[in-house]
């Protein structure tokens, strides 16, 4: 789902959303995995890890989007990709 977001979604913010979703479906697996050797915490570790990094990277994320959102007006992606100044 997460892929399927961000391949065919035009606004930035659902973009977003997708990769959120595929750094909740790595957590799910690795807590998955971690629950099959009860002593083994590798997985949880992990699980840890990536959802301080999906903090981080949202907040970067958003002010991304801010930014784009006060020089161009707009979220759509199509819209945005140009790298040239407006006028």
């Amino acid at each position: 789902m997460g892929v399927f977001l961000v391949l065919t979604r035009r606004n930035l913010i659902m973009a977003l959303m997708g990769i959120e979703l595929m750094l909740n479906a790595a957590n799910i697996n690795f807590a998955v995995f971690s629950r099959m050797d009860q002593l083994n915490l590798d997985g949880q570790v992990a699980s840890l890890f990536v959802m301080a990094l999906a903090a981080a990277e949202i907040g970067v994320a958003l002010a991304i989007v801010l930014q784009a959102y006060r020089r161009y007006g707009t979220v759509r992606i199509d819209e945005i990709s140009r790298l040239k100044d407006r006028p």
